[in-house]
Order: C-alpha cells, then sequence, then structure tokens
C-alpha cells in the first residue's frame, strides 16, 4: 500500500514541489520505502510507497507509453498478471502500476471494470486535459478531495490535504452524522470542504475546474438474487472465498493472517494455509487480559490446527491512553471504535514479521453476521407501542440485556432510516436533537431507505456503504498504515460481495443463526466447537476502564472549561452521562466514547 496526492490549480499558478513535498512528508507512514514528485506547470502528484509488488521497479508518480499520461496509485492489482496478458502495451516494468496506465490508453476510465484487487488512483490526461480520481468498488482504501474555483487537491489521508488548504473548521452538520454512525458516511466529512471519493465511484476534473463524480460499480439489485439451494449456497460460497483468498496471497514479500479465533478469520486463516500448502505462515491476534472479552485461546487453538507460528499482544487501558490522540492524528477522525487502538497493536506487531496481512473484516455487513440481522423483519412493528414506552422499557433494561436494548431503541426511532442506523446509533434521533440544538438537516441514509427487497437486504445494502465502507474499512487502513502494514480483506473481492448479494437471505440468517452459509463452508476446515461458539467480536473492556483507569481522564476532557465537547454540546447532559455511568447503574460505555473520541481528535487539529 502507499500515499498518494496531488494539486491541480485552474489559475494557471504552477504547484510547487515544496508543497508536493510537504503533502508527501504526512504521508511517509503509508509509504516509507520510497516518494516521488510530478508536475507539470498548474498540476502536481506526490506518491509515497511501501513496496509489496515489483520492489525494485515501479516508481511512482509514472509516466504512461504515451507520454500524455501520469498516475499516481495505492493499492494492489491481484489479477496485473492476468491483465499484462491482455494488453498490448510497451511494458517496461513488472509491478501492477503500468498495467493501470496500459489499461487506460487502451480502454479509458471504463477500464476500471476489469480490475480486482483494493486500490484508489489518479491519472491525468494532457491529451483531454481530464483528471480521474478512482476509488475501489467497496472502498477498502481512502480517497480524499477539496475542491474550489481556484484548485483541487486529492489526498489518501486528509491531514496531507492540509498544506494545500490551509484549514477546515468542523463542519456542524457532519457532527449529526457522527453522533449517529461513529464516523461520517461518504462524501462528507467532518470537516467542511472536505469529501470522500464514495466507494466504487469515478471522479473526473475537467480543464474548466468542474468536478463530476459518477459511479461504476453496485452491489447487485434484488431481480439479480438467484435460486439455489443451501447447499449450493455453501459450495459457492467456498469455491469464491478460496479464489480470493488465493490472489490475495500475490506479492514479492511475506503475508501473514490476523487470527482472532472467530469465524471469519479462522476460515481465512485456514484457506491461507491450506493455500500455502507447508510453508511458514504467521498469525496475530490481540487480547485484553480480561477472561469476559478475551479470545486468545481460541486463537491459539486454531493456529494449533493449521500450524501457524502464532504471536499475540495484550492491550491495557494504558495503551488507550498513551496512545488515542496519535491514532486519531492517524484516522483524521475520532476513534469511532475502542477496537481501533488494539488493532494498530496488532498490526504493529505483525509488522515485526510480515509486510502484508489478511483478515476477516467484510463478512457480517455481506453474510449478515451481527444479532442485529435476527431483527430485521421486526421494523415491521415500529409504531405499534409509542416510543416514550420503548424508551422507558430499554432505561429499565440491566446491562445484561445490552442487545435487546439497543433492538428496542432501534425500533422506537421515527423512521425507518432511523431505525436502520440505530442498531449502531450511540445517540438517538431526539438524543442528537438536543445536544446538538436542533434536528439533522440532511440525511446520509436516504439512498437507502427504498428499492432494495426485503428488510435484511436493505439493512446489508446501507452497512456496507456506511458502517463497513466508513468505520470498519477506514480504521483497518489507517491503523494498519499506521504501523506501514498492508491488509488485505479476502471476503471483499468484489466478487465475493456480487455473490453474497446474490444470495437468498434464508442461507444468511437460517432459523435464527446469523451468518449461516459462512459458518457451513468453514465447517468443512474447522472443527465443530470453534465454528459454533457465540460470536465475540472484538471487544474492548471499556466499561470497567470508565470507572477505573481512564475515569478521571473521561471527566477532565468532556467537562473541563476549553472542551470542545463541552462549549459544542449541552455540558449538564454530558456530566450527567458520566455520573450514571460511574454509579454503575447503566453502562453509558458507547456514549461516553463516541464524545471522549471526539474530543480528542479536536485536540490534533492542530495539523
Amino acid at each position: 500500500m502507499c500515499g498518494i496526492a496531488g494539486v491541480r490549480r485552474f489559475d494557471g499558478a504552477p504547484v510547487s514541489r515544496e508543497l508536493l513535498a510537504e503533502m508527501a512528508k504526512r504521508l511517509h507512514h503509508r509509504g516509507p520505502d520510497d516518494n516521488g514528485f510530478w508536475s507539470d506547470g498548474p498540476i502536481g502528484f506526490a506518491h509515497t510507497r511501501l513496496s509489496i509488488i515489483d520492489l525494485a521497479g515501479s516508481p511512482q508518480p509514472m509516466a504512461g507509453a504515451s507520454g500524455t499520461t501520469q498516475i499516481a496509485f495505492n493499492g494492489e492489482i491481484l489479477n496485473y498478471r492476468q491483465l499484462r496478458t491482455e494488453l498490448s502495451y510497451p511494458f517496461r516494468t513488472n509491478g501492477d502500476t503500468e498495467v493501470l496506465l496500459a489499461i487506460y490508453e487502451q480502454h479509458g476510465a471504463k477500464g476500471v471494470a476489469k480490475l480486482r484487487g483494493q486500490f484508489a488512483y489518479a491519472i491525468h490526461d494532457a491529451k483531454t486535459g481530464e483528471t480521474h480520481l478512482f476509488r475501489d468498488r467497496l472502498g477498502i482504501l481512502p480517497l480524499y478531495y477539496y475542491a474550489d474555483s481556484s484548485f483541487f487537491a486529492f489526498a489518501s489521508e486528509i491531514k496531507a490535504l492540509l498544506p494545500a488548504i490551509g484549514s477546515a473548521d468542523v463542519d456542524q452538520e457532519s457532527l449529526h452524522d457522527y453522533l449517529a454512525h461513529r464516523s461520517v458516511p461518504a462524501p462528507y466529512t467532518l470537516l467542511r470542504g472536505v469529501r470522500k471519493v464514495p466507494q466504487g465511484h469515478h471522479l473526473v476534473v475537467s480543464a474548466d475546474g468542474s468536478v463530476r463524480t459518477e459511479p461504476y460499480w453496485e452491489l447487485p439489485r434484488e431481480s439479480r438474487i438467484r435460486a439455489v439451494t443451501p447447499e449450493e449456497a455453501v459450495r459457492l460460497v467456498d469455491e469464491a472465498l478460496t479464489a480470493s483468498v488465493r490472489d490475495a496471497l500475490v506479492a514479492d514479500v511475506p503475508v501473514g493472517a490476523y487470527l482472532s479465533g472467530g469465524v471469519d478469520s479462522s476460515l481465512i486463516t485456514a484457506l491461507v494455509a491450506r493455500e500455502r500448502d507447508g510453508a511458514p505462515l504467521h498469525t496475530f491476534s490481540a487480547g485484553f487480559g480480561d477472561p469476559r472479552v478475551d479470545e486468545l485461546h481460541w486463537a491459539e487453538k486454531v493456529a494449533g490446527i493449521v500450524g501457524s507460528r502464532h504471536h499475540s499482544v495484550i492491550v491495557t487501558a494504558d495503551d488507550f491512553r498513551d496512545s488515542w490522540a496519535k491514532l486519531s492524528w492517524h484516522r483524521d477522525a475520532p476513534l469511532s471504535e475502542p477496537a481501533d487502538v488494539a488493532v494498530f497493536r496488532l498490526a504493529e506487531l505483525a509488522r515485526r514479521e510480515v509486510k502484508v496481512v489478511l483478515s476477516g473484516e467484510g463478512s457480517d455487513e455481506l453474510f449478515g453476521g451481527y444479532p442485529k440481522y435476527r431483527f430485521a423483519n421486526a421494523t415491521r412493528y415500529a409504531g405499534v407501542l409509542p416510543s416514550a414506552v420503548l424508551r422507558r422499557f430499554e432505561k429499565a433494561l440491566p446491562a445484561s440485556r445490552a442487545r435487546l436494548g439497543i433492538a428496542v431503541r432501534a425500533i422506537a426511532e421515527p423512521s425507518y432510516a432511523e431505525r436502520m442506523r440505530g442498531w449502531f446509533a450511540p445517540f438517538t434521533v431526539a438524543e442528537r436533537a438536543a445536544l446538538l440544538g436542533g434536528p439533522a438537516t440532511r440525511s446520509v441514509l436516504a439512498p437507502y431507505e427504498n428499492g432494495r427487497g426485503d428488510a435484511l437486504r436493505r439493512m446489508l445494502y446501507a452497512d456496507s456503504h456506511t458502517w463497513l465502507a466508513d468505520n470498519l474499512l477506514e480504521r483497518g487502513d489507517r491503523m494498519s498504515m499506521a504501523a506501514s502494514l498492508e491488509l488485505r480483506p479476502p471476503f471483499l473481492d468484489h466478487r465475493v460481495a456480487e455473490l453474497a448479494f446474490s444470495l437468498p437471505g434464508n442461507v444468511k440468517v437460517r432459523r435464527g443463526t446469523t451468518k449461516w452459509v459462512v459458518k457451513e463452508v468453514a465447517r468443512q476446515h474447522l472443527p465443530a466447537d470453534v465454528v459454533d461458539r457465540p460470536k465475540s467480536g472484538f471487544k474492548v473492556p471499556l466499561d470497567a476502564w470508565f470507572r477505573d483507569g481512564l475515569r478521571d481522564m473521561a471527566y477532565d476532557l468532556l467537562t473541563g472549561p476549553t472542551s470542545f465537547v463541552g462549549k459544542t454540546f449541552d455540558r449538564a447532559a454530558v456530566r450527567a452521562l458520566l455520573d450514571d455511568h460511574d454509579s454503575g447503574d447503566r453502562n453509558e460505555q458507547p456514549r461516553i466514547w463516541t464524545l471522549l473520541s471526539l474530543e480528542v481528535w479536536h485536540q490534533t487539529l492542530s495539523w
């Protein structure tokens, strides 16, 4: 993986090497092996390289054979060798970067449809005067931009845009989105004027300064659902995932695997071990020294089964306190999940042994893995009981019934869009309006409300475009890149995603079993006790830490006189939240984390 950045001016002024160098400096962690620059008057690209393929060749930015194209590329094209054989092109290197240039020069922007892999890249075409940006289909890799009447700038991370744009204010409307999603769905960010290229989209900057975005891919619609038996579904998923894992092992450097002990990472690890056929495999896991949430023994069991060389790390409250600000800088946003810190420590561990690691990310959002998907059809009962009654019921539930409480909070929301995101939302729509002094004026979920099939399919579609792309994948990219480690999620090969959305819902949630088809695939490669154990997830024991090691930090940051949260939100309500949690009466950890993470991030805005 790498870092890319660039500037295009519309006033004719040249782009300086110093500006490009400053942008690249902020992406050094993404590409510590090399850097390069290209400029031609009012346009320039910068690149920082983490060498994975064609280690000695493929420097970037790279010019095309025609002499009229220039590329800056972040990612891996996993089918680049096959594509080379299909292209009539005077290749000078052995890597995948030049394949992208060849495809563009022979097929234009539509050539992106030929690619398999994870990518974010920019191509400038001097012949047409257009600059093209492409982001991969599922949004595995990030791509940000800023545009006004005088210039356009893009980068792999927001911090690299700031030398070009100067500074940016917090977007108040995006605060509503953050409180609802724990991240901000594309195309918005928490900074005013800074945008994301949405997953599966192509952006074009014309010579006159106009900017347009258009999708080049989307998940299959309901009309493309296959009529398959459950047994056929298992076979199809097994074949597609095996092919994806095989492709994901393409590299000229060592490749390892994350192994939490859960079904997804265990299945990926088992498939990797089979493909490597006895070759040494390094696996990695993180724990918290808390028997309520640790899964290290399961990870060690699977490592023993597949014969990997296993490594583990224990994450503590001190890790959170010591690295929170640093990792907020890396993420360019609040750490939306407590597991962000653990994922970084895991990446640090893995980077000591390998340069690429495979993960099980994406399975839940494609195949229905979260407990909430069992409740998908419960939204039909919304309105049967008044929201006020449901709220009182939710608040009366003990902490041990947290999942039921989440379901009740979601069902009590006033609209389908709010009910859909309510399963993950720390704050309800009413709570957000109270904290921010009024309701939101836009809905990022509006495109996902209608016309996508039954309730389960609609939930999966929305989660794949928001929770997965803008939270989990953003976390995976930023925390791994902070350690200069490339992360590859085989479940998110677009062929696997297309298959998942072409399968009927009854092979995803089947007789109360979530992610049924994936578990049946895993059953063919792993022991039954690994497959059938309850889903735990990457949990962090913050409920206890906020009453102990992180208690004073939380009070100081959220209620102090200089607190951004205290000034922006209702200070009394914030203190009441902390007091309720400290008393032990309620577990307010998700809401405390959301606010505290926002505060820590805001302190990094002196970028």
